[in-house]
């Protein structure tokens, strides 16, 4: 299994409250702020529910 890096890229600030809470559980704080992860379905499905926040690229 491969590594996910994920990149918040757009502020969370008028995001719905279901968006935020899965940016924080992304582990994600600040715009620019980047994570790894293990690439698994439950990491992809959060990456695709706030894609429009993130950025995600393989390691």
């Amino acid at each position: 299994m491969a590594d996910l890096k994920i990149t918040l890229v757009k502020s969370t600030n008028s995001a719905n409250k279901n968006h935020v809470a899965t940016v924080k559980a992304l582990g994600l704080n600040k715009i620019g702020h980047s994570v790894t992860h293990k690439d698994n379905d439950a990491i992809r499905g959060m990456v695709h529910k706030v894609a429009h926040l993130v950025t995600c690229e393989e390691v």
